[in-house]
């Protein structure tokens, strides 16, 4: 065989600059694609609500319950809607099934970031239907499907890698959903948080490029003033304040786990109803028909109950309503696998909590405590503190308040991550036997370079020894440096290949070099140059001079890392020693001692 680097790769000379700028680039078209596809759908729930319990035909975005309406409406519109939902998704798309994000979540991990664009529609659809017949969901988990369909169905027709798919489709959903609620720094978190699984600027710069071109087209159909409006006072709350969103806060992550725990409840139940689950929808509208008859403000999305709640101009039996009857409507009905969001539910639930909870703290500003209680059950329901946090002051423009919705949405994050296995997104993720992972970290293979895991003295071979002598020498793991007279690199060889080469010398055995690293490459780096050659060990070679051997590096020193990494993890020691210092007179003591 003949030796050489003519098929050697070194990793470290890839240059990523020119795709992410496309990617970037191709981000903004589809920010803007998804900006419409917010303003489009909003418009068409708008328009069922309208056409359902009015009997009109406008698209001005209106509850069901703000007027009086019949009540055989009030039974019989969620179920009509839930039929029609449950026809679509069995002769449609079952992808229009559920309330857009986990399904979002395993187009990434499974689909190599892939949605047919036939969901596109559907998806849209489906949830306008749903919310206009009375459904309490939210626009934002379809417009994430929606949008990331854009983004998804645009790098389908383009020649790029999954992640590059991945990347699109998140830039889609992120920017549907900062055009939703004007939200564009929480939808960004949301994206770090909940979709892209890494903090990279390949994927980062993207999503942010999509999210602001969402934003600006939001601004020109819809304006940029925020959401849910609230007057403060310019003041920060103070100290106790606080203090006290701690109670908000962590009464929120309980909440948030009742919530869940009657979500999947309603699943595991609605699977032992002998019938099609074609028809589930339609059971899930009429959980909603008679929540509705005790509660009307409780059915459709409710942003005009979000505003009551979160300016303090909701009444006692609206606030107590709407935490128990739009709790269990909303948690009962998603498990029939209806179609819908999460976000703007948990707004409602989460406002009407910190309000009930209001009237027993001190008086701060008007919503205050609504506020606080939005916070902590995002943080609490979606396991994403950071999204909690901003999402409440980009939807109030209450910035002074930062503060407290911190406090509010990490407590009862933390009491969701101590009692609760899994989040509302992530349990849906592991019944289909998924694994994911919500936590980030260093890389260890990042923390170490190659020179200091590398065998610095292989064991090398002249291209013209014989190979006899040589063999008792080796062993069946090991990878074999090749060098020239002159001690130059020229391949490298196996054990395996000199056994089937005997009699000879160490040149007719000699294989080409399929990789080789750097001395200050690291590990990461190295870990895939092994995997993308498919080998288990590489020689390491001068950066300057590819022919100049510096050592061996193998699969098996890759772990130093990892067990570096596990000892910081795990092992405890005591590093500092208090001891009493000896005073005057107990010299003998001390020494006796």
């Amino acid at each position: 065989m003949s030796a050489g680097h003519s098929r050697a790769t070194h990793l470290g000379d890839f240059q990523v600059s020119p795709r992410l700028l496309l990617i970037a680039g191709l981000a903004i078209p589809v920010g803007g694609a998804a900006a419409v596809a917010a303003f489009a759908l909003l418009k068409l729930i708008g328009f069922i609500t309208n056409l359902v319990f009015y009997q009109r035909f406008s698209t001005e975005m209106v509850a069901p319950g703000a007027t009086h309406h019949p009540w055989w409406l009030v039974l019989t519109a969620p179920v009509v809607g839930g039929l029609i939902i449950g026809v679509m998704a069995r002769y449609g798309s079952e992808k229009i099934r559920g309330h857009g994000m986990p399904e979002a979540i395993e187009a990434i991990l499974t689909g190599g970031s892939r949605v047919q664009p036939r969901v596109a529609l559907l998806k849209p659809a489906s949830a306008a239907i749903s919310i206009g017949s009375g459904g309490p969901f939210g626009a934002e988990g379809p417009i994430i499907m929606t949008g990331g369909a854009v983004g998804s169905i645009l790098a389908q027709l383009l020649k790029l890698s999954a992640d590059e798919r991945k990347t699109l489709l998140v830039a889609g959903s992120a920017a549907g959903m900062a055009a939703t609620f004007n939200a564009p720094l929480a939808a960004i978190l949301l994206a770090v948080e909940l979709l892209l699984f890494e903090w990279r600027p390949r994927s980062f710069i993207p999503v942010v490029a999509a999210v602001v071109t969402g934003t600006i087209c939001r601004w020109a159909m819809l304006g940029n003033e925020p959401v849910f409006a609230v007057a403060t006072d310019g003041r920060t709350p103070g100290a106790l304040s606080d203090g006290l969103a701690l109670i908000p806060g962590m009464t929120g992550g309980l909440l948030a786990i009742a919530a869940t725990a009657m979500v999947y409840f309603a699943e595991d139940s609605f699977a032992k109803i002998p019938v099609h689950w074609m028809w589930w929808p339609a059971i899930g509208g009429l959980i909603i028909g008679i929540g509705g008859l005790f509660e009307p403000r409780a059915l459709g999305v409710g942003y005009d109950v979000i505003d009551q709640l979160l300016t303090g101009h909701a009444t006692l039996s609206l606030i107590a309503g709407i935490l128990v009857v739009k709790t269990l409507i909303w948690s009962l009905s998603l498990g029939s696998g209806t179609s819908g969001g999460v976000l703007a539910p948990v707004f409602m639930i989460g406002a009407a909590l910190g309000a009930a909870e209001g009237g027993l703290l001190p008086h701060v500003t008007a919503g205050f405590w609504a506020m606080c209680g939005l916070a902590a059950v995002v943080g609490g329901v979606m396991r994403s503190p950071l999204t909690g946090i901003v999402f409440t002051c980009e939807l109030t423009h209450a910035w002074n308040d930062v503060l407290p919705f911190a406090v509010a949405s990490v407590s009862a994050y933390a009491v969701s991550v101590l009692l609760l296995k899994r989040s509302v997104l992530t349990e849906k993720i592991a019944r289909r036997r998924l694994h994911l992972t919500r936590e980030y970290t260093t890389d260890p293979l990042e923390t170490f370079f190659t020179h200091e895991v590398m065998t610095a003295d292989p064991l090398v071979l002249g291209i013209d020894d014989l190979i006899d002598p040589i063999l008792s020498r080796t062993h069946d793991a090991g990878l074999y440096p090749v060098v020239d007279g002159c001690g130059a690199l020229v391949g490298v060889t196996t054990r395996q290949v000199l056994q089937n080469s005997p009699g000879t010398t160490v040149g007719a055995a000699t294989l080409d070099i399929r990789t080789s690293v750097h001395p200050d490459n690291t590990l990461r780096e190295v870990a895939n140059a092994l995997a993308l050659a498919h080998v288990t060990a590489a020689p390491v070679v001068a950066r300057d001079d590819p022919n100049r051997l510096c050592g061996i590096v193998t699969l098996e020193q890759l772990l130093h890392a990892r067990r570096r990494d596990l000892h910081e993890e795990h092992h405890r020691e005591r590093l500092l020693v208090v001891r009493d210092e000896p005073v005057a007179g107990d010299d003998d003591k001390v020494t006796a001692a």
